[in-house]
């Protein structure tokens, strides 16, 4: 199966570069001026995002993991992604993969994000780029893990600095992401204690500090987001700017993340959430979306069937139209076809979400 996927990407990567040479190259993509949506530039036209989240193969490895040995299976699966009706790919970036030190970022990563960009381009998709990413804890360097949090913080911004001194010119960039599910913690914890409960043996939550000390939660949300975003507009002012929250991120009673929505835009160009509706509770979920309307668009860069059935996600999906300006699902690797003739659990629902993606896109 994986010999044919090559052999059928070579083709249509041949049948691509052929036909892209008769199209308009890949727009620019702004916040429209009434802060409502998405336009892309030059053109005007309205620019919605629809796409995956590229985040581990279908073995769980990490992109960086394969990226310079496989880069065919790469290209493979961005034809797949735009075959099945995608216009953004979310792309995780890791730091130990990027960063040699506090202040010393890694040419050969680099080298590779640009390539990334030119597949992108090529393949007419724009990126979702998120950064800092630390899912694979033994990847973690031990300096990184060490620093306090001023120090951590100014690492950060010199990873985001590589990242958009690489990408300032490419029109591929549909934003980045400055982080995973970050969460400001009240009160203090251990130290070195940066990373969250793993999920599948991947740790997807981040804290930004470790002592909240006498400041208000909020308050270190804004000062990271801002110190980060100086960071890449000292060589990017024109790609747009987000980060990726929790559901939880509202100001209410209970489990928050700190970086509350009202809060934290100002220094953002939209705002992100990753929400899993539930069965049973898409009143609820859609009122968690509603929360996240502070007067700039929002885009759900993380759904999937998980926790309800697939008809009542595609019931959610349809219902926070009007409250979300684009959505973001999954893609592990693995095309329909093969997924047609898996019999895993897993699979058979990864089959089902990608149907209901046909089904609703708005780009086709």
């Amino acid at each position: 199966m994986w010999a044919r996927r090559i052999g059928l990407a070579v083709i249509l990567i041949l049948v691509s570069s052929l036909s892209l040479r008769a199209t308009e190259p890949l727009e620019w993509i702004k916040v429209s001026d009434d802060q409502t949506g998405f336009i892309c530039q030059p053109s005007g036209k309205a620019f919605t995002p629809w796409g995956f989240n590229y985040d581990h193969d279908e073995t769980g490895r990490l992109l960086e993991d394969y990226w310079e040995d496989e880069w065919p299976k790469v290209e493979a699966d961005f034809q797949e992604m735009k075959a099945l009706g995608a216009n953004v790919v979310r792309v995780h970036l890791q730091v130990g993969r990027f960063l040699r030190g506090p202040d010393d970022p890694n040419p050969q990563s680099l080298r590779r994000l640009r390539d990334l960009l030119t597949l992108a381009e090529r393949t007419g998709l724009h990126l979702d780029l998120t950064g800092l990413g630390c899912y694979h804890k033994a990847d973690v360097p031990a300096w990184y893990e060490e620093l306090d949090e001023q120090s951590r913080w100014n690492a950060q911004a010199t990873f985001w600095k590589a990242i958009a001194q690489a990408g300032k010119h490419s029109p591929a960039i549909f934003c980045y992401d400055l982080m995973n599910e970050p969460v400001v913690p009240g009160g203090k914890r251990a130290p070195k204690d940066w990373l969250g409960p793993a999920f599948a043996g991947k740790h997807f939550v981040q804290v930004i500090t470790l002592d909240q000390r006498d400041r208000p939660r909020p308050e270190i949300a804004k000062l990271w987001i801002r110190h980060l975003v100086q960071a890449i507009r000292h060589h990017d002012q024109r790609h747009l700017i987000t980060v990726g929250l929790v559901d939880w991120s509202l100001d209410r009673p209970g489990l928050t993340s700190g970086f509350v929505p009202k809060e934290v835009a100002a220094d953002l160009d939209f705002l992100c959430i990753h929400l899993y509706p539930q069965s049973g509770h898409l009143k609820e979920d859609l009122e968690t979306l509603k929360g996240f309307q502070v007067g700039k668009p929002v885009v759900i860069e993380e759904t999937f069937p998980l926790k309800a059935t697939p008809e009542e996600f595609r019931e959610f999906l349809i219902a926070s139209r009007p409250y979300a300006q684009g959505f973001i699902g999954f893609y592990w690797g693995k095309a329909p076809e093969e997924l047609r003739t898996s019999k895993e659990f897993a699979d058979q629902l990864l089959l089902k979400w990608l149907e209901i993606f046909e089904e609703l896109s708005p780009i086709r």
